[in-house]
């Protein structure tokens, strides 16, 4: 009997993962630059870690001063949720043939990967020792990928898809 409910159970919880698999893929394959310049975070922006934000890499700020100008682990969650709306705009360029830099594209799911374990890393050592040292580097690292790669993303939707770029600057 517990046999049958365990075989149940997992039977359950593989159809309920390959079902939100399916979702998630037709709702992929459904989205346009401007439904993903729209799910980008307004509530944040990355514009204080540097003067030249969106049009060339690097920062102007201390770890100390960004973890302040991000506004600590709300910046960090931002830039978290961001970096996948960012990934989600390289793979529709990749797919949809918008782009023919391949190294960028690869450039940009690697910067969202980074910046993704980053946060993470950042948000679990601010949850244990709030805000120390550690906390203020992984989070200054994170910001220095998450700049470079909006850099790099206003780059290919300069060459690729110059309509939707005032939305992405506005958005970021």
């Amino acid at each position: 009997m517990i046999l049958t409910l365990l075989q149940f159970a997992a039977l359950a919880g593989v159809a309920v993962f390959l079902g939100q698999w399916r979702a998630s893929v037709r709702r992929r394959n459904a989205a346009t630059w401007d439904s993903l310049v729209a799910r980008l975070r307004v509530d944040w922006s990355a514009r204080d870690l540097t003067d030249h934000f969106l049009w060339k890499e690097g920062m102007d700020a201390t770890p100390e001063e960004t973890w302040t100008r991000i506004r600590g682990a709300h910046g960090l969650w931002a830039m978290y949720q961001n970096a996948r709306v960012l990934l989600e705009m390289a793979d529709f360029a990749a797919r949809s043939g918008a782009c023919s830099d391949l190294d960028l594209i690869a450039t940009l799911r690697s910067d969202a990967l980074q910046i993704r374990v980053c946060v993470l890393s950042a948000l679990v050592q601010y949850g244990l020792s709030h805000a120390s040292e550690g906390v203020r580097i992984n989070a200054y690292r994170a910001a220095c990928l998450y700049t470079g790669m909006a850099a790099r993303m206003t780059r290919l939707l300069q060459e690729n898809a110059a309509v939707v770029l005032p939305d992405f600057v506005a958005a970021m």
